[in-house]
């Protein structure tokens, strides 16, 4: 579904709420991104020189982290406040991330990068979930889908040069670790700031373990998801190609100068830019599918002149519009993921979709890592390449080309007991002595067949086939 033409009323800057939210994140991302580099030199001083190992297995642990735990903040989600998880998490992130200077040993370290990580697994999906709530037109919605994006590429760029700025100028690395809590305290202060609609009932008030598989079931129930997800594989192996391999390459294969390192992934994440601010401009011209499966077709491509081993200008270009392909690819998904949840159980699925597509870059970044030291590093990208040109192709072929908003399905009679709104899925008597809306009771839903924007939930647990 494309979109109709953009006017300035489309514009999230109007909307306050977007405002302190989006000044919240970007405040945060530029404290993790410093935050970043001051890990990188405290690893060095506490191995001696070797910081790659800790690094990695940091990484790792990040992603680790992540992927497990995102699920269970899902679960537990739309039983508080999104608003105190929120600015809990980043209290709690402060407080955590001033203690990484007193680290005196790898495995301390290990320690609050987990505890700092599962803090952010719980924040960044309820988060997410919150934009669209905050701004339920589709067209502004999607235009913040570029701005948010665009915070994320700015904590990869802007930080590193800030963070290099700070260290010429003769702070020390603990300064950075200063910085980024400071930056944490900020953006909740700025989230309490904020007026933030209230969150729908989930029509969900079932046992944790259940809570938490129905984010992941759910989303893996949904076709245009499960092909999200084959396109985000793809992506995440082009993203490794990239993140992994980029210092080797303009260090061993072109004999660059370190700042060469830099200038290469100025160049990555300038074409993720202008990929993110040209999003909204497509989308009313093309589907989300359409420049999702594009997108990734052209990280993929980008990646094949590699097996020559191009100099440093032609590098640049392909790193640009690879890093403008995984954009296309990443942008867009929000809204995807927003059109396919209904609005109390988007932190469920944001939860999904966070656990999931780190997922894929867990898988990718050690292939790209991998294949690099394995056949080189001028074979690593194309075999990398190779693989999203393939699942791009599998994703494009699984998402349905004629989606309809509205599916006409049935339902079977069944009794059971939530909380819930007087809604088309439930018009029926009371005895009396209810509370207000939401309220749960036991009720009875008589069978039914009639047509509706279609999501998996509690009453629908299934994609009609046919």
């Amino acid at each position: 579904m494309s979109e109709p033409p953009t006017s300035p009323q489309d514009n999230p800057f109007r909307h306050a709420g977007f405002r302190r939210l989006f000044a919240a994140q970007a405040v945060a991302l530029a404290g993790t991104g410093l935050s970043t580099v001051g890990l990188q030199l405290l690893a060095y001083r506490l191995s001696g020189g070797q910081a790659a190992p800790v690094l990695a297995t940091a990484l790792s642990i990040k992603m680790i982290a992540y992927v497990f735990l995102a699920p269970i903040c899902g679960a537990l989600a739309h039983r508080a406040s999104r608003k105190s998880i929120l600015v809990t998490s980043d209290m709690l992130r402060a407080g955590l991330v001033l203690l990484l200077p007193f680290a005196a040993a790898e495995w301390q370290i290990y320690l609050l990068i987990f505890a700092i990580q599962a803090l952010s697994a719980a924040f960044k999906p309820v988060f997410q979930a919150i934009i669209p709530a905050v701004l339920p037109d589709r067209a502004t919605y999607t235009r913040a889908l570029s701005w948010t994006r665009l915070a994320y590429d700015l904590e990869t760029v802007g930080s590193t040069m800030l963070a290099m700025a700070l260290m010429a100028a003769g702070g020390g690395f603990e300064l950075l670790f200063e910085l980024n809590a400071a930056a944490f305290l900020i953006s909740a202060l700025l989230i309490a700031a904020a007026r933030l609609p209230k969150a729908p009932p989930a029509a969900r008030a079932g046992r944790l373990l259940h809570d938490m598989a129905f984010g992941l079931r759910s989303y893996m129930a949904t076709p245009r998801l499960r092909a999200l997800l084959a396109l985000y594989f793809g992506a995440a192996m082009v993203s490794g190609a990239v993140l992994v391999n980029n210092v080797d390459y303009v260090r061993t294969v072109l004999g660059g100068a370190d700042y060469l390192v830099a200038v290469a992934m100025l160049a990555y994440g300038a074409g993720s830019m202008a990929a993110a601010l040209t999003t909204p401009l497509i989308l009313r011209r093309i589907s989300s599918r359409q420049l999702i499966s594009r997108g990734a077709l052209l990280a993929g491509f980008a990646t094949l002149p590699m097996v020559f081993s191009p100099g440093l200008i032609p590098m640049l270009l392909l790193w640009a519009v690879m890093g403008g392909g995984g954009a296309w690819v990443y942008t867009p998904a929000g809204r995807v993921i927003s059109r396919s949840s209904s609005p109390g159980d988007l932190p469920a699925y944001f939860s999904a979709h966070f656990s999931l597509s780190h997922s894929a870059w867990l898988a990718g970044y050690p292939l790209a890592g991998w294949l690099g030291a394995t056949l080189g590093l001028s074979a690593a990208a194309p075999i990398l390449g190779l693989i999203c040109i393939a699942l791009a192709l599998a994703g494009a072929r699984l998402w349905p080309r004629q989606e309809r908003d509205e599916i006409t399905h049935e339902h079977e009679a069944v009794e059971h007991t939530h909380e819930h709104l007087h809604d088309r899925h439930h018009q029926h008597a009371h005895e009396g002595g209810e509370s207000e809306e939401p309220h749960s009771h036991p009720h009875r839903h008589e069978p039914l067949r009639h047509s509706h924007d279609y999501v998996i939930d509690l009453h629908h647990t299934r994609w009609p086939t046919g």
